[in-house]
């Protein structure tokens, strides 16, 4: 068997294929689970180039850019905030599909086999089919998918606009799968369902033809982001539309499409863009009279009230003009500049984190994770126009020097770290941070060093 750390290079090649699902069952077949690459974690580069792309056809072809700057700055930050916990756990769409495997399983499919890879691709669509219809239909559950839908603009970016939570009912769906289907094959299609419907995220493509009728197209996804009264509850495929034509789902664009919530939140905070909706759920669960009105308020739709069908009427959804206004920052054109330089600064902190992991400690990596939230918070302040943000900044400003000073952050250019290094010590007479900060460097560069060993053997 081939050594675990020589598989997780991506290459250009299979990076492209992979984000529109056309990698190969002999390239992406793998035994063991550890031996699985993190294709989403390794799909980071490409989200970016693709969203250049788009800004650039998008610019060339309407003379303005794909979508605003304050709502893409949303969007990526709640997908950075919907991966940390990756930093400290394994997804519970793997720990329970592997409880479930070695405990429960009936038969063991082969893991090399490509009838094995096929019939995952099926299955964890089909699954996901389930489980995004039922993120609509379920309060409680839309409470955590409504946070990719507070988007009033549809772009590649939108796509990222991932909830924190959503995961901890998902894996319900694919739960079945792990009575015969190798936790290995699963990861790698769990990766790329997601991945596939980045791309679908775009105005910029319009109709794709014949492949209409069997794919889920940025035409039919453009409906699924719809608040018009046609559009809401619609095309909740994930690949394959034919799961939405199949179940009575399915509806074709028509007139032109409104984006975002029915009733929008007009924030770019990114707290409230992830937890609004519960906030909701809470008012109304204490307001509503009776244990099972209460109960029916959790898990029933969204627009369900006393006396009305599971899913709410139809008639109460607001009507769309066509002409409404997206929300959009107050924040002057360099305010929204410097917010976008202390993301990118932020962007290359983060992937420099999940690349160290494995080597900083478990402090480092909470107090990194707890900098990262402070810092995407900060950002929403800013756009936001809040009172505090220039306070909320400069504590984050602040607290960044004290994490560089204890050697929990690495400057962004090395040669800062000599004035880090001058930087008096008030506290009491402890070893020297930066000693601090070259043992962790050390420590980083020694377990690459072995990782590379192990390569080259």
């Amino acid at each position: 068997m081939k050594n675990p750390e020589a598989q997780q290079d991506v290459s250009v090649s299979q990076g492209i294929r992979m984000m529109f699902y056309m990698m190969k069952p002999n390239e992406t077949s793998f035994e063991t689970l550890e031996e699985v690459p993190d294709y989403v974690q390794k799909a980071t580069p490409f989200f970016i180039s693709l969203i250049l792309l788009e800004l650039v056809v998008s610019w060339i072809h309407k003379g303005k850019p794909s979508g605003p700057l304050d709502d893409a700055l949303t969007s990526m930050s709640a997908g950075v905030l919907s991966r940390l916990p990756g930093l400290f756990f394994r997804s519970i769409e793997l720990t329970s599909y592997i409880y479930i495997w070695e405990n429960y399983r009936l038969i063991s499919l082969p893991w090399d086999s490509p009838w094995t890879w096929y019939l995952t691709f099926l299955g964890v669509d089909f699954g996901y089919y389930w489980f995004h219809r039922m993120a609509h239909e379920v309060n409680i559950m839309w409470a955590a998918h409504q946070t990719h839908h507070s988007s009033e603009d549809y772009n590649l970016s939108t796509a990222l606009r991932q909830s924190v939570f959503q995961l901890y009912t998902s894996w319900i769906f694919y739960s079945p799968l792990a009575l015969f289907i190798p936790p290995s094959v699963y990861a790698v299609h769990l990766q790329f369902n997601l991945l596939y419907q980045f791309w679908i995220h775009t105005k910029v493509i319009d109709n794709l033809g014949p492949l209409e009728l069997i794919l889920n197209t940025p035409s039919h996804h453009r409906v699924h982001h719809g608040r018009n009264r046609y559009c809401v509850d619609k095309n909740f495929a994930g690949t394959l539309i034919i799961w939405d034509r199949i179940f009575g789902t399915f509806e074709a664009e028509k007139e032109k499409v409104v984006y975002g919530l029915t009733h929008p939140i007009n924030s770019f905070e990114p707290f409230k863009v992830q937890f609004h909706h519960l906030l909701t759920i809470w008012t109304t669960f204490w307001a509503t009279p009776g244990f099972f009105n209460k109960f029916s308020v959790i898990f029933k739709g969204p627009g369900w009230g006393p006396g009305k069908p599971r899913l709410g009427l139809n008639e109460e959804i607001p009507e769309v003009k066509g002409k409404e206004v997206p929300f959009s920052s107050s924040a002057s054109r360099l305010l929204q500049t410097y917010a976008v330089v202390q993301f990118a600064l932020l962007l290359t902190f983060y992937e420099d984190t999940y690349t160290d992991k494995a080597a900083l400690s478990q402090v480092t990596l909470l107090l990194r994770a707890c900098f990262i939230i402070l810092t995407l918070t900060s950002i929403g302040f800013l756009l936001d126009q809040r009172p505090k943000a220039a306070v909320l900044e400069t504590f984050r400003c602040l607290v960044f020097l004290m994490l560089c000073r204890l050697g929990h952050l690495k400057p962004f250019i090395p040669s800062l770290s000599f004035a880090f290094e001058k930087i008096p010590d008030l506290y009491s007479s402890k070893p020297s941070s930066s000693s601090k900060t070259r043992k962790v460097s050390e420590t980083i560069t020694a377990k690459r060093s072995q990782k590379g060993a192990m390569t080259a053997m």
